[in-house]
Order: C-alpha cells, then structure tokens, then sequence
C-alpha cells in the first residue's frame, strides 16, 4: 500500500478529490439500503424494486451527453461542487416519503438526484487525469476502486445497521450531511490551467456528437469505451435479484441477534452482507490483478478479459449455492471480475484519450453503461413478476449472458492484443484528428 498511501502524500489535490469521495460514497451506500428497503416497506413488487434502480439509471443516460458537454466546456472543480450541493438538498427530500401512495414522489427525487450525479461523474474522472501525473493514473484508479469497494462494504454495513436501528430517515440525513462535506472537500482542490475548448461555439448535443466522431474512428478505443456497458448488461439485473435472494431466500433470523438490538428486517441485514462480499470484491481485485498483471496497456486488457470470465463463473455460482456463505463466496467472484473490467477500463481511457474529449467520452461511457443496465434490471423484475421465473433460473440466465459477452470480449481482445504490444503502436492507432 506504499506507493498508494505516498500518492496521497505528496499529491493534495488528489488527496482532497479522494477525501470527498469517501464520504459521499460511504452516504450513498446508506441512501441504497435505505431506499431498497423503504420501497420493500412499501410494496412487494418485483417490478418496483427495478423501478428503483430504473430511475437511477435513466436520467443517467438521457443526461450524459449534456454532462459530458459540461465536464469539457466549464470548470469541473466548481461543477462537482454545484452537483455535490443540490443533491445534499434533494436526497432531504426523501423524509417526505411515508405512504404507498408517495412513491411517485420518491422516484422523482431519485431522477433528480441521479440526474446530478451524471453532472459530477464525467467531471470527476476527467479532472482526475488533470490532477494526477499520468505515471499515477492506474495508482489512483486502484486507489480509486479500492476506496469505493470499501466504502461499500463499510457503507453498507453500517447503512444496514443504521436503516435497521433508527430508520431510513437518519440514513437519508447522514447522505445529505455527506454531499456538503464532500463539496467543502472539493471546494479547496487547485484545478490546474486546461487548454481551451475548441467546441463552445457549438450546442450541446453537437459538441456530444463530436466527441462520438472521435469514437468512431478510433474503434480500439469505442470497444474499451463499451467495455462497462457490456458488463453492466450482465450485472444490473443481479443487482435487482440481490435484494430478492436478502429478503426471500436468506433472510438473517431475528433470533442470530441479541433481543436488544430489535432487527426488523433480517432481509435488509442480509443485503448488507452480500454488499460487504461485493465491496470486498471489487476493492481487493484491481489491487492482486495488478500486482499480477501490471500497468503494461496489454495486460490491462488481459486483465479485463480475466474480469469477464469471472463475472461468468460468480453468477453461475450463485444458482447452484443452497446457502448464504456460498452466496457471498459466489458475489465474492462475481465481483472480483467487476473490479478488474471497471479499474482496467477506466484506466485504459484516461491514459489514451485527449484531455479536451475526456469528459466527453467518459460521458459516452456513463450513457451506455447505464442504458444497459436499465435494460438488465427491468428484464430481472420483469422476468420474476411476468413469467413468474424462479429466481435460481434468472440467475442462470444472466449468467450465460456473461459468458456470451466473454466470449464477444476474447474475440476482440485476440483480435487487437498485437495492436497493444507497445505504447508507440497504440498512440499510432489513435491519432484522428477531432
């Protein structure tokens, strides 16, 4: 952890960036569990709880390409905080929900709120590129992945107990209370001097449309661009069986905790276990696949194709388990693929793509993650309250999908592996002019 701990040492402005980043995703793990278990409060739908993970993906996707536009256009430090503020002020919003008949209300203010998270996210991974020597990025990507794995572990842990103790109201103001500190945090980084966007002149969709063009004629890198979007179509819809398998199958006993402690949902306890196996997943596996690996350009894309297999193999798993150890073993995997395919990619394109495209093209890859993951998660919810499907044979469904996108993923990667021998044949497959 050496070279991790020095990078935060010696680099303050990166230091402030991950400070913020703690705690506003240790609040966002508090927000998920809460919300997943005021909606289970609420309704028993299956398709409800899609609609949960729906309306934080949508906005996504119908935003990014503005938010891309503005990462490249504005000053991405005072966009972050802007982001970070409105949204302290919207997630308070969710104390007003109490009825069935308020839901409609809840998932307003969750567009709303994701809605601001599309403006923070394309800036944060371009000024990120900014602030850090490009010697650092994959120590800082690492570091990155590292710190959200374990603040989903951490936050949902903790956002377990909390939502289960003293409700999902203090859950709420805790992720509130975590987007002011974070703005504060960002407020003292020393963005340094860009070079000047060329596109002002233009509306917003055509400066989105521009960088696409960028994409299109460097197609090695639109695949690594696509590389999260494959993967999320294979995810999400894991994501909604999750809460599913907590609340149905291996629900914790209320009688496992001392009486005092008076556990009202052992469903919400569980999804905060399996979300301590998937942290513990995605942290630890940029970190030994690395180790492995190393930061060569070709090695990262072995590393991504390792990360697809093991996505496979974690979601077969999880149909064949009969208990919760298993369960989390089986998430342990699944995510351990994740990790690697999110940290390799994004690494990939921030050593590879100009600074005056970056937000433009990570805005790209927010846009088509999220659009697949949409599509996976209403087909999970879809295929339990229409087809009355198991929940094992969904599983079992996802799971062959990501071994149809492994093998969609090697084919490309035995395709291009010769194109990543050196760093000079790459920055010659990727000259086009914008």
């Amino acid at each position: 952890m050496g070279e991790y701990l020095d990078l935060l040492k010696r680099n303050s402005n990166f230091r402030y960036l991950w400070w913020g980043n703690v705690i506003s995703l240790l609040g966002d793990w508090f927000n998920l569990l809460a919300s997943a278990a005021l909606v289970t409060e609420l309704t028993s739908s299956g398709v409800a709880i899609s609609y949960l993970f729906l309306v934080r993906f949508i906005p996504q996707f119908l935003f990014s390409p503005f938010a891309g536009v503005i990462a490249d256009r504005y000053d991405r430090r005072k966009v972050m905080i802007l982001a970070d503020l409105l949204r302290a002020v919207v997630v308070l919003g969710f104390l007003l929900i109490h009825a069935t008949g308020q839901l409609w209300l809840f998932y307003v203010l969750t567009i709303v709120q994701f809605i601001l998270s599309t403006m923070f996210v394309p800036a944060r991974s371009a000024a990120l590129a900014n602030i850090v020597d490009q010697k650092d990025l994959i120590v800082a990507n690492a570091l990155d992945s590292f710190t959200w794995s374990t603040m989903f572990a951490l936050g949902s842990f903790l956002g377990g107990v909390i939502a289960t103790l003293f409700g999902n109201q203090t859950a709420f103001v805790m992720d509130a209370c975590s987007f002011l500190l974070s703005a504060w945090l960002i407020s003292r980084i020393v963005m340094p001097k860009r070079e000047p966007s060329n596109t002002s002149a233009q509306g917003g969709w055509l400066e989105f449309v521009d960088g696409l063009r960028y994409l299109w004629l460097s197609p090695l890198l639109l695949m690594i661009g696509l590389v999260k979007a494959a993967g999320s179509f294979v995810w999400g819809g894991i994501n909604v069986l999750e809460v599913s398998f907590a609340n149905h199958i291996y629900p914790l006993s209320t009688t496992a905790f001392p009486r005092w402690l008076s556990i009202e949902n052992g469903g919400t306890a569980t999804l905060g276990l399996i979300y301590v196996a998937s942290g513990l997943g995605t942290g630890f596996s940029p970190l030994l696949m690395r180790r492995w690996l190393g930061d060569a350009r070709k090695r990262l894309t072995t590393g991504i194709t390792i990360g697809f297999s093991l996505l496979a193999i974690g979601i077969l798993m999880l149909g064949f388990v009969t208990s919760l150890p298993g369960f989390l073993v089986a998430t342990f995997i699944r995510t351990f693929g994740t990790g690697t395919i999110w940290v390799f990619s994004a690494v990939l394109l921030q050593v590879m793509v100009p600074d005056k495209v970056k937000g433009r093209v990570f805005a790209f890859e927010f846009a088509a993650l999220t659009l697949t993951e949409s599509i996976s998660v209403l087909a999970a919810g879809y295929f339990q309250d229409t087809f009355a499907w198991s929940l094992i044979k969904i599983v079992f469904i996802f799971g062959w999908f990501g071994v149809a996108v492994w093998g969609i993923w090697l084919f490309f990667f035995l395709f291009t592996r010769k194109r990543l021998n050196t760093d000079e044949e790459t920055r010659s497959e990727i000259s086009p002019s914008i």
